[in-house]
Protein backbone atom coordinates (compact mmCIF):
# COMPACT_ATOMS: atom_id res chain seq x y z
CA UNK A 1 0.00 0.00 0.00
CA UNK A 2 1.18 3.68 -0.84
CA UNK A 3 1.14 5.95 1.77
CA UNK A 4 0.30 9.04 -0.39
CA UNK A 5 -2.66 6.72 -1.32
CA UNK A 6 -4.04 5.98 2.29
CA UNK A 7 -7.58 6.48 3.76
CA UNK A 8 -8.81 7.03 6.68
CA UNK A 9 -11.20 3.78 5.96
CA UNK A 10 -8.12 2.32 5.27
CA UNK A 11 -6.61 3.54 8.77
CA UNK A 12 -9.17 1.85 10.25
CA UNK A 13 -8.72 -1.65 8.33
CA UNK A 14 -5.28 -1.63 9.64
CA UNK A 15 -5.92 -0.65 12.83
CA UNK A 16 -8.36 -3.36 12.91
CA UNK A 17 -5.87 -6.11 11.91
CA UNK A 18 -3.37 -4.66 14.23
CA UNK A 19 -5.95 -4.84 16.89
CA UNK A 20 -6.91 -8.44 16.35
CA UNK A 21 -2.63 -9.16 16.62
CA UNK A 22 -3.04 -7.75 19.98
CA UNK A 23 -5.27 -10.04 20.94
CA UNK A 24 -3.53 -12.66 19.43
CA UNK A 25 -0.61 -11.90 22.05
CA UNK A 26 -2.38 -11.36 25.08
CA UNK A 27 -4.18 -14.58 24.28
CA UNK A 28 -0.83 -16.30 23.33
CA UNK A 29 1.05 -15.28 26.36
CA UNK A 30 -1.50 -16.07 29.13
CA UNK A 31 -1.88 -19.20 27.56
CA UNK A 32 2.29 -19.79 27.13
CA UNK A 33 2.78 -18.31 30.31
CA UNK A 34 0.70 -21.46 31.86
CA UNK A 35 1.71 -24.17 29.77
CA UNK A 36 5.30 -23.99 29.76
CA UNK A 37 6.77 -26.34 32.07
CA UNK A 38 9.88 -27.15 33.98
CA UNK A 39 12.29 -24.56 35.99
CA UNK A 40 14.49 -23.91 32.54
CA UNK A 41 10.77 -21.60 31.83
CA UNK A 42 9.66 -20.67 35.18
CA UNK A 43 10.84 -16.62 34.42
CA UNK A 44 9.69 -17.01 30.91
CA UNK A 45 6.14 -17.87 32.31
CA UNK A 46 6.68 -14.88 34.49
CA UNK A 47 7.62 -12.42 31.59
CA UNK A 48 4.97 -13.55 29.38
CA UNK A 49 2.41 -12.57 31.77
CA UNK A 50 3.64 -9.32 32.17
CA UNK A 51 3.82 -8.95 28.55
CA UNK A 52 -0.04 -10.04 28.56
CA UNK A 53 -1.23 -6.91 30.69
CA UNK A 54 1.00 -4.76 27.72
CA UNK A 55 -0.57 -6.46 24.88
CA UNK A 56 -3.87 -5.16 26.49
CA UNK A 57 -2.96 -2.07 26.87
CA UNK A 58 -2.16 -1.34 23.12
CA UNK A 59 -5.05 -3.41 22.23
CA UNK A 60 -7.00 -0.81 24.67
CA UNK A 61 -5.31 2.31 22.72
CA UNK A 62 -5.95 1.26 18.99
CA UNK A 63 -9.75 0.01 20.00
CA UNK A 64 -9.88 4.23 21.33
CA UNK A 65 -8.51 5.44 17.79
CA UNK A 66 -10.47 3.19 15.59
CA UNK A 67 -13.63 4.70 17.58
CA UNK A 68 -12.17 8.30 17.19
CA UNK A 69 -11.70 7.43 13.45
CA UNK A 70 -15.43 6.50 13.26
CA UNK A 71 -14.85 2.82 12.86
CA UNK A 72 -16.04 -0.27 15.07
CA UNK A 73 -13.09 -2.00 16.77
CA UNK A 74 -13.10 -5.72 15.70
CA UNK A 75 -13.52 -8.80 18.12
CA UNK A 76 -11.98 -11.45 16.71
CA UNK A 77 -8.08 -12.62 17.14
CA UNK A 78 -5.65 -14.11 14.79
CA UNK A 79 -4.94 -17.68 15.46
CA UNK A 80 -2.21 -18.53 18.39
CA UNK A 81 -0.45 -21.17 17.47
CA UNK A 82 -0.12 -24.15 20.05
CA UNK A 83 2.71 -26.93 20.75
CA UNK A 84 3.36 -29.08 23.72
CA UNK A 85 7.13 -27.70 22.35
CA UNK A 86 8.38 -24.79 24.28
CA UNK A 87 10.57 -24.05 21.48
CA UNK A 88 7.57 -23.79 19.03
CA UNK A 89 5.72 -21.60 21.39
CA UNK A 90 8.13 -19.11 21.31
CA UNK A 91 9.36 -19.32 17.79
CA UNK A 92 5.53 -18.54 17.05
CA UNK A 93 5.72 -15.44 19.67
CA UNK A 94 8.83 -14.24 17.89
CA UNK A 95 7.42 -14.52 14.61
CA UNK A 96 4.51 -12.58 15.47
CA UNK A 97 6.45 -10.05 17.11
CA UNK A 98 8.32 -9.17 14.38
CA UNK A 99 4.93 -9.23 11.92
CA UNK A 100 3.82 -6.74 14.70
CA UNK A 101 7.06 -4.65 14.17
CA UNK A 102 6.52 -4.29 10.52
CA UNK A 103 2.52 -3.50 10.80
CA UNK A 104 2.82 -0.62 13.33
CA UNK A 105 5.96 0.95 11.42
CA UNK A 106 3.88 0.97 8.46
CA UNK A 107 1.18 2.05 10.57
CA UNK A 108 3.08 5.51 11.51
CA UNK A 109 3.58 6.50 7.83
CA UNK A 110 0.27 5.76 7.50
CA UNK A 111 -1.32 8.02 10.35
CA UNK A 112 1.15 10.92 9.15
CA UNK A 113 0.09 10.60 5.13
CA UNK A 114 -3.32 11.62 6.97
CA UNK A 115 -2.22 13.61 9.01
CA UNK A 116 -3.19 11.57 12.19
CA UNK A 117 -0.46 12.99 13.85
CA UNK A 118 -1.72 12.11 17.30
CA UNK A 119 -2.24 8.28 16.55
CA UNK A 120 0.89 8.26 14.59
CA UNK A 121 2.76 9.01 18.33
CA UNK A 122 1.01 6.52 19.98
CA UNK A 123 1.64 4.25 17.64
CA UNK A 124 5.31 5.21 18.03
CA UNK A 125 5.20 4.19 21.46
CA UNK A 126 3.78 1.19 20.79
CA UNK A 127 6.13 0.50 18.11
CA UNK A 128 8.73 1.57 21.09
CA UNK A 129 7.66 -1.19 23.56
CA UNK A 130 7.42 -3.99 20.75
CA UNK A 131 10.89 -3.55 19.27
CA UNK A 132 11.40 -4.11 23.07
CA UNK A 133 9.20 -7.10 23.40
CA UNK A 134 11.41 -8.36 20.46
CA UNK A 135 14.34 -8.17 21.49
CA UNK A 136 13.11 -9.91 24.76
CA UNK A 137 11.75 -12.58 22.55
CA UNK A 138 14.98 -12.95 20.66
CA UNK A 139 16.83 -13.73 23.83
CA UNK A 140 14.32 -16.02 25.00
CA UNK A 141 14.18 -18.44 22.09
CA UNK A 142 17.48 -17.91 21.56
CA UNK A 143 17.57 -19.30 25.46
CA UNK A 144 15.52 -22.06 24.38
CA UNK A 145 16.52 -23.27 21.20
CA UNK A 146 19.60 -21.27 19.29
CA UNK A 147 18.11 -21.98 16.21
CA UNK A 148 14.98 -19.81 16.73
CA UNK A 149 17.11 -16.50 16.05
CA UNK A 150 16.74 -15.37 12.53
Amino acid sequence: MGSSKATRKDLIKHLNEDLAREYQAIIAYVVYSQVLKGAEHMSIAAELEVHAKEELQHAVTIAKHIDYLGGMPTATALPVELSEKAEVMLRADLDNENDTVRAYRERVRECEALGEYAIAEDIREILRQEQNTRSISRRRSARTSPTCLR
